[in-house]
């Protein structure tokens, strides 16, 4: 199990009570800084990819969900290790509330895809995805410190704020072939369930037709 972001805590609050309750035997994988304390605070198990490179589970929350389950991730500056355990889980389930649902990408999220990327390559990058795709990228920049977003990978992240929309799995791969792109927040075909948190309280549940 996993988790990164925050949507997720009250999931992880959930597993931290049913370990103790239950005496499940399990052990959690972070995919951020932010994520390790959240696992540490509850007293779950913490391990990694080195110990444990088969996942049963991965839980993850999401920027957005469109009508395939393709999702946009990285609003917190995590994207590729997120991707990395998802990718590596034999389940990745996703909770959001009901405002992270949209017909198609980009209808509720517009802050763009995250795209992270080798900084020295982060003017290329950006004049690469745009003439072939348009839109506009910004390097995103830090709150609290000058200069830009750095992430735990040592790299930057630039925003695409895409003007249409697209073939995603299209997009994703030759985004991936430019020199200096780490990854990109597009998930596609992924996620296998997602459970939207309804305004009333209830929650709704949507998940491929193969699954």
């Amino acid at each position: 199990m996993r988790r990164g972001g925050s949507t997720i805590v009250h999931a992880v609050q959930r597993i931290a009570e049913r370990v103790k309750q239950e005496n499940l035997n399990l052990v959690c994988i972070p995919t951020s800084f932010q994520a390790r304390q959240l696992i540490l605070q509850y007293g779950l198990t913490l391990s990694d990819l080195d110990r444990h490179p088969e996942i049963d589970l991965a839980i993850d929350g999401a920027d957005e969900v469109d009508a395939d389950l393709n999702l946009i991730k990285g609003g917190g500056g995590c994207l590729t290790q997120e991707k990395i355990v998802a990718g590596y889980a034999s389940r990745f389930i996703v909770i959001a509330d009901f405002r992270k649902d949209s017909k198609n990408l980009g209808d509720q999220w517009h802050k763009g895809i995250p795209i992270e990327v080798i900084p020295m390559a982060y003017v290329p990058v950006s004049r690469a995805v745009t003439q072939k795709f348009g839109g506009v990228i910004e390097l995103r920049m830090a709150v609290n410190k000058a200069g830009p977003v750095v992430t735990d990978n040592g790299n930057f992240i630039l925003d695409w704020k895409f003007d249409r929309v697209h073939k995603w799995s299209e997009v994703n791969t030759a985004i991936k072939m430019i020199p200096g792109v780490v990854d990109t927040g597009l998930f596609i075909n992924m996620a296998e369930r997602v459970y939207f948190g309804m305004q009333d309280g209830s929650v709704n549940m949507r998940e491929k037709p193969f699954c």
